[in-house]
């Protein structure tokens, strides 16, 4: 890739010096944390023998050539850290917890291997051209930036799970271990309770059916609307297209107040008919923005084309633009359905009947001082991991239907 020769800042031993402290600092914290989290050793990183493993590991990956660049730098940061912290590679003796040492110090030999390969595969020591150097500063950019998202988004998912997994005597006993007890016996009892005794099978299903209610009614009503104001000429439409969402400047908290007491003059308080009448009214204007962003994207001349071979307007919108816009309106979709299962202000405003809580709403209700916290943290994970699964299935779909929005709207 890259020309050879010469020496100056704009170098690949410049981009590996970076590389490497940037990525032995993050992994050996990581990992180190980590170690100290699932086994409860007091494990303390030395990030000082990291960051020379990390030195080591990318010396070997610009010395070294082809195949054995990712091995060589997975070896040699595995050598020098433990040199480097005079065989004590995470501030413990290594006769303490010897497995899980042993785990932790080839796990991260690998990641630091394997990222400054990824970064680093095809640079040369000398100097570079100003493009290749910005691409691997860009490269190791992101490589730092996923690491430090994964590490912000993965470890409050693993305390909900681990208190979720303990008892109320562990947590008392000691607040701050954060390992998990495979061996003990009744592991899932917090979920198998909230099942049996806590009603979170009937809150699973209500918000189920209250979710993807919102999410036909939000459809029924956007898609039109926004077709009409994508397509179709008539006064004001300009000033409507801009003023979909001044809605979303209004707090919740004001809403809901004046909604409280109309609710309860037309006893629609205490009823899953409320959220329904709710919830769409605040998903409706961005699914209008996002959609009228997406139609007016689409060829006008495909949709001239069926109104010359007969179809009527609905007959476009249903035959022509509705198969075009299925990203659209899957991410749409995805949208709503997230607003909706995490919806939690209105539901505990208006919703009194355990009968027909929501999950956020059941879990808020678990919010007591008789009750064990791992009750809570398991109804947390109960109500976040469905709405995960949907996520990840359906995200490319989220992606292209907001960056459409946001470009042609």
């Amino acid at each position: 890739m890259i020309a050879r020769g010469g020496f100056g800042f704009a170098s690949g031993t410049t981009a590996a010096v970076l590389a490497g402290v940037v990525f032995g600092f993050l992994w050996m914290a990581v990992i180190g944390v980590t170690l100290a989290l699932v086994t409860g050793l007091p494990a303390r990183p030395p990030l000082l023998a990291g960051m020379l493993a990390g030195l080591g590991g990318a010396a070997a990956t610009l010395v070294l050539s082809g195949g054995t660049r990712r091995w060589g730098a997975m070896a040699a940061a595995l050598v020098v850290l433990v040199a480097a912290a005079l065989g004590a590679p995470f501030g413990l003796p290594l006769g303490e917890g010897t497995l899980w040492q042993a785990l932790a110090l080839l796990l991260f030999a690998g990641l630091t291997g394997q990222s400054l390969w990824m970064c680093l595969g095809d640079a040369v020591p000398g100097r570079l051209r100003r493009y290749d150097f910005e691409r691997l500063i860009i490269r190791i950019a992101k490589g730092a930036g996923y690491i430090v998202f994964s590490v912000f988004v993965a470890l409050p998912f693993y305390v909900m799970v681990m208190t979720s997994l303990k008892s109320q005597a562990a947590l008392l006993e000691n607040p701050l271990d954060f390992s998990i007890d495979i061996t003990r016996d009744g592991l899932f009892s917090s979920y198998t309770e909230l099942f049996t005794k806590f009603n979170f099978g009937t809150y699973l299903l209500n918000s189920g059916i209250v979710s993807f209610s919102t999410v036909v009614l939000t459809l029924l009503i956007s898609v039109p609307g926004a077709y009409a104001v994508a397509r179709l000429r008539f006064r004001g439409r300009e000033a409507f297209a801009r003023s979909i969402l001044l809605i979303y400047m209004v707090p919740a908290i004001v809403l809901v107040l004046p909604l409280y007491t109309v609710f309860s003059q037309l006893e629609l308080r205490n009823t899953l008919v409320g959220l329904l009448i709710v919830y769409p009214a605040t998903t409706i204007p961005v699914a209008l923005y996002m959609l009228q962003g997406y139609f007016r994207g689409l060829p006008a001349e495909m949709e001239e084309a069926g109104l010359m071979d007969g179809l009527s307007r609905l007959g476009v919108i249903a035959k022509i633009t509705m198969p075009l816009s299925l990203p659209a309106l899957a991410s749409v979709s995805l949208y709503v359905f997230m607003i909706a299962w995490n919806e939690f202000l209105f539901a505990f405003m208006f919703l009194d009947d355990p009968g027909i809580f929501t999950l956020p709403r059941g879990v808020a209700s678990l919010n007591s001082s008789e009750l064990p916290r791992e009750l809570m943290m398991a109804g947390a994970v109960i109500a976040t991991v469905p709405i995960m699964v949907i996520f990840v299935w359906l995200e490319r779909f989220m992606v292209q239907g907001l960056s459409a929005g946001a470009v042609k709207g």
